[in-house]
């Protein structure tokens, strides 16, 4: 098969087959002389150490398999199966790779489920409470329709680039660093990894607030230690634990919402709980908006944007895994376009329904200043139109789901330290992956720092979670701007290189020019949110410095971090030139002949399939 390069596979894959390699394990030689294609190669080393990894395990007591499972694992990739339309540059090496040791064990049912409700946590059914009581349900609204709109073009452009290079090891936070600026890099991909390390804990404490609708007596740590333990547990168990811990959690919040919009419109209708129509009322009593001038108004629809983007974090989940699913040019194509309909019918329907059911001043809601029990807004919109049972099946739910973002959180932040590790910009004893594909001692600070969930028990708990997730929802803004830059820069490079875009995977559906409205929202976002946090909605005529720092602490972070790199590595260029880009090394370059012939098979089997597998491949 001839590819861009014009070369054929064989020109790259018997100088391979033909090295003598030792296994550091076992001391032995093994020697091959040559294999006719990728998937003969892949073969030989799956068997070769699928048999041995059998002999040990048949030889060995669970005790002693359990011991070594924490020893460094072997770097060598088998993972290449399904890969067969790619031409491999000389760049590209089939054995020992950075990264090579996380294992592929997402698959792309996984993938699926991730695009549809992975993130669906604290911003969106704890966090919406302050926002819903700051703004109101039409601000609320609003704020989420245009981080809804931004979003969809970043997933875009986060599955076009990841398809590109699956390979890399913490993926979007990678590419700025050879398509940017390693300075943007440095900074970007810190402040992402600190996120999440703010927001493990964060979902730790949200768990035991949700478990106070149940019960109050019980001391807030007593859960924080079960969820705790719980979640590291699961990430123990490699990226395959993780994926299924993840898929059940994706599959109750999914259920949850069906179930949740249903019952929604039959109370809103009068036909449970109170048995009275509510209909449009908290619209007009209180209102629509929380202010009683345009400015106030529009400050509180600000107000809710980075709400909106905590809440729509994780969305870029399906890239980040990119390097351990078994094949990323599947998976994230439908993953992408299956992101749209979470924002509308997840995201969008659910918040208007809340605006219907609850009103911006109830006490219950978080920041609405009173003392009671800060309950979800999911279960306020149940509970308080006299719906028994049901809240708290809702509630249990929520439970679920902020438990999924303390999983999702606790893997990703291992995995961007790997990735910082692996680039130069974290110590190298963070690159420890051990024989199940765990990086153990970037692990091991997640643990470390998840230990901030314990105040729980304090009254500065409120306080506490207040803060971790106004950092977190700025950092957010701060990656998926980079993935927005990083995509308008590789596109360039393509361009400045003469390079195809045929070559591609996968292509955005937005475009170059999605990104560029990514990147103008952005800019937005972050200018609006310095005026809000600077000026808060309801406060005096003056500057709010507490304010300020509590919903815009992540700027100055990122800007020490950025311009503390410029200084270390005395580089003061603002960006990679498109000519110096390098488009070759990480990259799976696809054939453009194959694709197109590709293409026109899945059109003729598409013309003379039925109508459900029409509907399904869609929608799918």
């Amino acid at each position: 098969m001839t590819g861009a390069t014009g070369s054929s596979n064989s020109d790259f894959i018997s100088p391979v087959g033909s090295d003598v390699k030792h296994n550091d394990k076992s001391d032995t030689i093994i020697q091959s002389e040559g294999f006719p294609s990728i998937e003969g190669e892949a073969e030989y080393y799956e068997k070769t150490f699928s048999q041995s990894d059998e002999e040990y395990a048949a030889k060995s007591s669970v005790w002693h398999r359990f011991k070594d499972s924490f020893k460094r694992a072997d770097h060598i990739n088998t993972n290449i199966h399904g890969n067969a339309e790619l031409e491999l540059n000389p760049s590209q090496s089939l054995l020992p790779e950075k990264g090579a040791s996380l294992k592929r064990d997402i698959k792309p049912r996984h993938v699926v489920m991730m695009s549809l409700a992975t993130g669906i946590g604290t911003g969106l059914l704890v966090g919406n409470g302050k926002a819903l009581a700051t703004g109101g349900p039409a601000g609320l609204t609003i704020g989420y329709a245009i981080m809804g709109s931004c979003l969809y073009s970043i997933i875009q452009a986060a599955g076009e680039l990841a398809v590109a290079y699956p390979t890399l090891t913490g993926n979007f936070n990678n590419y700025p660093s050879f398509l940017v600026d390693p300075a943007m890099c440095f900074a970007t991909a810190a402040l992402y990894c600190i996120q999440w390390l703010c927001v493990f804990p964060l979902e730790v404490i949200s768990a035991a607030i949700t478990i106070k609708y149940w019960n109050t007596s019980i001391n807030p740590n007593v859960w924080c230690v079960i969820f705790y333990v719980m979640i590291i547990g699961i990430n123990m168990c490699g990226s395959a634990g993780y994926a299924e811990a993840d898929f059940f959690f994706n599959t109750c919040k999914i259920l949850m919402f069906a179930g949740f919009f249903i019952l929604g419109i039959i109370i809103n209708c009068g036909g449970a709980g109170d048995s009275v129509y509510i209909g449009g009322k908290y619209w007009n009593d209180p209102g629509a908006f929380n202010g009683d001038t345009g400015i106030s108004r529009f400050k509180a629809i600000v107000s809710t944007l980075v709400t909106a983007a905590f809440a729509f974090g994780a969305s870029e989940a399906v890239a980040l895994t990119a390097s351990e699913q078994a094949n990323p040019r599947k998976a994230i194509p439908s993953a992408a376009k299956q992101v749209l309909y979470r924002i509308i019918a997840i995201y969008l329907a659910s918040i208007i329904l809340v605006g219907f059911l609850v009103p911006y001043n109830s006490p219950e809601l978080m920041g609405s200043g009173s003392s009671s029990v800060h309950s979800s807004p999911y279960v306020i919109a149940v509970a308080s139109h006299g719906v028994k049972v049901v809240p708290s099946f809702i509630n249990a739910v929520i439970l679920i789901s902020v438990l999924s973002v303390g999983n999702f959180s606790f893997y990703s932040s291992s995995r961007i330290l790997l990735c910082l590790s692996e680039i130069g910009y974290a110590p190298k004893f963070f690159q420890y992956v051990d024989r199940q594909g765990r990086p153990l001692y970037a692990m091991i600070v997640g643990a470390l720092v998840g230990c901030i969930c314990f105040v729980s028990a304090s009254s500065a708990e409120e306080s506490v979670f207040t803060w971790l997730m106004a950092v977190s929802g700025l950092s957010q803004l701060f990656t998926w701007t980079n993935i927005c830059i990083s995509h308008v820069r590789f596109r360039k490079a393509m361009q400045v290189q003469n390079r195809s875009i045929g070559e591609l995977g996968f292509r955005s559906q937005v475009g170059v020019w999605g990104s560029y409205y990514g990147i103008f929202m952005m800019i937005l976002v972050f200018i609006g949110q310095f005026w809000v946090a600077l000026f808060p909605v309801g406060g005096t005529d003056g500057a709010d410095a507490e304010n300020f720092f509590a919903n815009y602490l992540a700027m100055p972070v990122f800007l020490a971090l950025y311009f503390g790199f410029k200084i270390w590595k005395k580089d003061w260029r603002l960006y990679i030139p498109a000519s110096e880009i390098d488009l070759i090394s990480h990259r799976k370059i696809f054939d453009e002949e194959i694709l197109k012939q590709e293409d026109e098979e899945y059109k003729i089997k598409m013309k003379h399939a039925s109508i459900w597998v029409k509907l399904s491949n869609f929608w799918c």
